[in-house]
């Protein structure tokens, strides 16, 4: 094994213990995280249903690792304009975690909500041995969408809709594992709620589609299914949770959150939350998790968070002009060859001093 794979796994199993399954962060960039028998190699570490997951169905481990990384991606899209990026440099990544801030909250929303989706996936896909497409003799039929001829159509359940319901009960078996050892813990009650709005933002959006067969094209029977959101509308979701979220803070009786302030309401299921307030991220700083944004790309003529303004801290920026090669005249040579010319491209760049 390489040097640089021992050091991801390691992190891994070592962000693992504490934190619960967050801490397959660390490897996502390792093929190793793919691969099951490497994450369960070491069951000792993990919870007890991580373990049984583990010994059991390996292949949902896998969907795991899966999961995590496309909750890596999506929190990086998300936060691509913000002081914090969503790095997942490990040595300040990890200070992330150990705090209880607005931040936190996202990454364990977004985890959870990655895992259950990658796990509907996989049964949609026909990808698991234990599940498949979803059971819908006992449903509802779904309600007519609008257009000419709907009114009276005859419908049927069919396609493959997903099941999203086995997905969430997987993701909620590994991903609270951990945290359920300590119910009277403030901080795995507030992990455990984000987990769950994360796997929420999936389950309560499913939509139905529907296709139409009759002669003619005309609509005498709908076959309809259910699908889950596609993953960008999660984390947009998400994400406005985020800059809504509730700071709260444990009750007297160690079991429940009452939010910080006067004449709040209660924050819902799908509400994210927070105990603590987050550093500026304007300077690098080991203690608190922050890189820092100096060098960061910013818009000199925006005025949200993606502008020098706000994403300099008030620091200033400066232009830089780059010379950029990209791929331009591209032509199709039958059969089956695109090539192109390099070209090169002037960018005009502004970064934060």
């Amino acid at each position: 094994m390489l040097p640089s794979s021992r050091t991801q796994l390691g992190l891994f199993f070592i962000l693992l213990c504490p934190a619960n399954i967050i801490g397959l962060w660390w490897a996502v960039g390792s093929p190793l995280v793919m691969d099951p028998n490497s994450i369960c190699r070491k069951t000792k570490r993990l919870a007890g249903k991580q373990a049984e997951l583990c010994q059991l169905e390996p292949e949902i481990v896998q969907e795991v690792a899966k999961g995590t990384k496309l909750g890596v991606r999506e929190c990086q899209y998300q936060f691509r304009f913000r002081r914090w990026n969503c790095t997942s440099h490990s040595k300040y990544f990890g200070k992330i975690l150990q705090q209880d801030i607005r931040e936190t909250a996202f990454v364990y929303a977004i985890t959870a909500a990655g895992v259950s989706h990658a796990i509907t996936q996989a049964c949609s896909m026909g990808e698991l041995l234990q599940c498949g497409c979803e059971l819908t003799r006992s449903r509802a039929p779904p309600s007519p969408t609008a257009g000419p001829g709907i009114e009276g159509t005859a419908w049927e359940w069919g396609g493959c809709g997903d099941d999203v319901q086995f997905g969430y009960e997987k993701s909620q078996q590994f991903m609270d594992a951990k945290s359920k050892k300590g119910k009277n813990d403030i901080r795995a009650l507030i992990d455990l709620h984000n987990n769950e709005a994360g796997r929420l933002a999936v389950r309560s959006y499913m939509r139905t589609e529907c296709k139409c067969h009759g002669l003619s094209g005309s609509c005498t029977l709908r076959t309809c299914w259910r699908k889950m959101p596609h993953f960008r509308e999660v984390g947009d979701r998400l994400l406005e949770r985020f800059n809504g979220a509730f700071k709260v803070m444990g009750g007297n009786d160690g079991k429940t959150l009452i939010p910080v302030g006067d004449n709040i309401k209660p924050p819902d299921k799908q509400d994210l939350i927070y105990s603590a307030d987050s550093p500026d991220f304007c300077s690098a700083n080991r203690k608190t998790g922050s890189l820092g944004t100096r060098g960061r790309i910013c818009n000199s003529t925006a005025m949200d968070t993606s502008g020098c303004d706000l994403l300099c801290c008030g620091r200033g920026h400066r232009d830089e002009t780059v010379v950029l090669e990209e791929n331009c005249l591209c032509r199709f040579h039958w059969c089956c060859v695109v090539q192109c010319r390099k070209c090169s491209v002037r960018q005009e760049l502004s970064l934060c001093v």
